[in-house]
């Protein structure tokens, strides 16, 4: 007879090892070696020895007779022996469950017909920029699927019934039984008959085919805030997918994309404008009305000696917050001064002589450049 080999040997652990790494062990190897799982020859009689050693050292008092007596101690044989039970092997859904959270090869159906949750659905929606500055609601025609309205859901032709499925009295699955020297062995699989539903429809219902469900348009409103930028993701909840099995549905998404507007542009929560002005306007300063994005132009006082890409800020006309609307950006107004193309003869000559003033390699002085080239612009401009 072929000596028993140590327990701590069998599962790969050291003769220290703690409740945990004793379980993880077994974890492992009882996947591994599980005979509805591995089918080579030997896997039997491993997986018996696997499931002795593991209820012998998961067991406190067992574990302390084996490390006391060794194999005597836990048959019986030695001082204090404690008997252990190596009957059937444990199903395989009972390890999955245990160790996993979840079965699906029950003895009893678990797991069958699980409620499941419906998938969620993206659809993409374009707004205008003022939109998605200031808010707006769209109406969005999306199709999923949806009770039947024929037979309300339950796949039978009005008037009659599903009947609940013979050959696995409503569960879904049906399991096969199989004995050995070594103990049972319960398989479960879903229902050959019923495709596991559980029942079975006689008289599907014409409008639907038996499916209980029909792709369906339905309209939905969504509400988009102010403050979305491009790429924003707005989630209905309970508007997608219908579950399965009594599941909760799923969600719709909604991806927000903005239009370009044709002189605004956006960076973050700031309106972007450039505002182009003349080579007076820049040097001598001006009151100029600038278009804001609310409708009504505004006032914009442009400092004299302005340089082209200086960036004046209008406060509170930008985008607001999306969680706090009250809050609003800024509107940055970058200034780009126009170096005029044709010029009259008047201007031409007015050009030039305030070229001459400035001189063509302007040296600076203790005024400055900026203050001789205003001055100079400013005599020329006055004559007669």
């Amino acid at each position: 007879m072929t000596a028993k080999r140590d327990y701590y040997e069998v599962l790969g652990v050291s003769r220290h090892a703690s409740q945990e790494e004793i379980k993880r062990a077994y974890k492992r190897l009882a996947r591994q070696y599980h005979p509805d799982v591995n089918k080579s020859p030997d896997a039997e009689e491993k997986f018996k020895e696997i499931n002795e050693a593991y209820q012998v050292l998961s067991d406190p008092e067992k574990r302390a007779q084996y490390d006391r007596f060794g194999h005597a101690g836990v048959t019986g044989g030695g001082a204090g022996g404690v008997h252990v039970d190596f009957g059937d092997f444990p199903d395989l859904s009972e390890i999955l469950e245990e160790f996993f959270g979840f079965g699906g090869f029950g003895r009893s159906g678990r797991g069958a017909r699980r409620a499941e949750r419906g998938q969620d659905v993206q659809v993409d929606v374009t707004v205008d920029f003022e939109e998605a500055v200031f808010g707006t609601e769209k109406t969005l025609e999306i199709a999923r699927w949806e009770p039947c309205p024929h037979c309300h859901g339950t796949g039978a032709e009005p008037g009659t019934r599903p009947i609940i499925c013979p050959q696995c009295g409503g569960t879904g699955q049906v399991q096969q039984v199989r004995s050995t020297f070594f103990g049972r062995f319960v398989t479960t699989t879903t229902c050959p008959r019923c495709n596991g539903t559980g029942e079975i429809i006689s008289t599907p219902c014409h409008v639907c085919g038996g499916r209980k469900v029909v792709r369906r348009k339905r309209k939905v409103v969504v509400h988009i805030p102010p403050g979305v930028d491009e790429g924003t993701l707005i989630r209905l909840t309970g508007e997608g997918e219908l579950g399965r099995n009594g599941g909760p549905p799923g969600d719709l998404y909604v991806r927000v994309h903005v239009r370009p507007h044709p002189i605004f542009k956006r960076k973050g929560r700031d309106i972007l404008l450039d505002l182009p002005i003349n080579v007076a306007q820049a040097a001598l300063g001006d009151e100029v009305e600038v278009p804001t994005i609310d409708g009504e132009p505004v006032k914009l006082t442009i400092p004299p000696g302005t340089q082209y890409g200086k960036t004046l800020k209008v406060r509170g006309r930008g985008v607001p917050d999306v969680h706090n609307p009250n809050r609003r950006g800024d509107m940055l107004v970058t200034v780009r001064v126009v170096i005029p193309k044709d010029l009259s003869p008047e201007q031409r000559d007015l050009f030039r002589r305030l070229g001459e003033t400035l001189g063509r390699a302007p040296q600076p002085d203790e005024r400055g450049f900026l203050d001789r080239f205003l001055d100079a612009l400013a005599d020329a401009l006055n004559l007669d």
